[in-house]
């Protein structure tokens, strides 16, 4: 792990991505991006050209100014840290710069989002997670110098899911992090037997393990009404410290209809949710 990118709006979730972000910098010897987005409208960007400098240039210095106050933490004593302002108004371009520099991991905090703002509008860290094609690690609550250890990863086992689970867990296991792999059978959907699940588990190993031997002690079939609920109650059990899991990346009409497990876990979790694209 090399650099890490953690946007930012200067607020308190904002901190406790930071800080999360510095303990893996310091394990890995890592280079932390802080990304601010300033958001200018189209309005302050058609004005005269005189103006939109004068506008740029104010908005600069305003960031740098909150930067400097932002990263004089106790914690980032001894970090890289390379700042960066962009104009960015949608959240793909956080895809993209993570992309152009090479970025292992993003680390964001959010306060989640729920009723009809989750449901029309969502939170700005859902919209990261939907394109990212990068790792994203949510940080909701103020973790410490934390480097997750016990890991509850949700997976259907299907052969889309492979190439999630190929960089989750080279990530994980340079973490030094148990993983349990979690399968939700839930009674909406067609109840399958253990064995049925068993198969699908043991095909899905060999083709994303290249054919190394499985080990069922980390395979685990939790009956629930839910995905989300099924992942709590059996990370509470095992005493984890964090949880994964795959994302389509769905938008449109597909998205807001068939929805993302993924966007609910960041929305809705306490914990800490690590997302992978599928």
């Amino acid at each position: 792990m090399k650099k890490i990118l953690v946007p930012v709006d200067f607020l308190t979730q904002s901190e406790n991505a930071l800080e999360t972000a510095s303990a893996f910098a310091k394990a890995y010897n890592a280079e932390i991006l802080v990304l601010h987005m300033m958001g200018l409208s189209d309005a302050v960007l058609t004005h005269s050209e005189g103006d939109s400098i004068a506008q740029g240039v104010y908005h600069m210095k305003l960031a740098e100014k909150q930067f400097k106050t932002f990263l004089d933490k106790p914690y980032m004593e001894g970090v890289k840290v390379t700042e960066v302002v962009q104009n960015y108004k949608i959240f793909e371009e956080i895809n993209k710069l993570a992309k152009e520099q090479e970025i292992d991991l993003i680390i964001m905090g959010s306060h989640g989002a729920k009723g009809l703002r989750e449901e029309f509008v969502g939170s700005n860290t859902e919209k990261v997670v939907r394109s990212s094609e990068i790792p994203v690690l949510v940080i909701k609550d103020r973790e410490g110098e934390y480097i997750p250890q016990n890991i509850v990863f949700a997976c259907d086992f299907k052969t889309e899911n492979v190439t999630a689970y190929r960089e989750a867990i080279p990530l994980f296991e340079k973490l030094g992090a148990r993983v349990h792999l979690v399968y939700i059978n839930l009674p909406a959907d067609r109840f399958r037997s253990s064995k049925e699940i068993e198969e699908d588990m043991t095909s899905f190993m060999r083709i994303a393990e290249f054919g190394k031997p499985l080990h069922q002690e980390d395979l685990v079939i939790i009956n629930g009404y839910s995905i989300e609920s099924g992942l709590y109650e059996y990370a509470e059990k095992v005493n984890a410290d964090a949880l994964a899991i795959p994302t389509h990346g769905r938008k449109g009409l597909s998205h807001f209809f068939r929805g993302s497990v993924a966007e609910a876990l960041v929305n809705h979790s306490k914990m800490p949710v690590f997302t992978f694209k599928m």
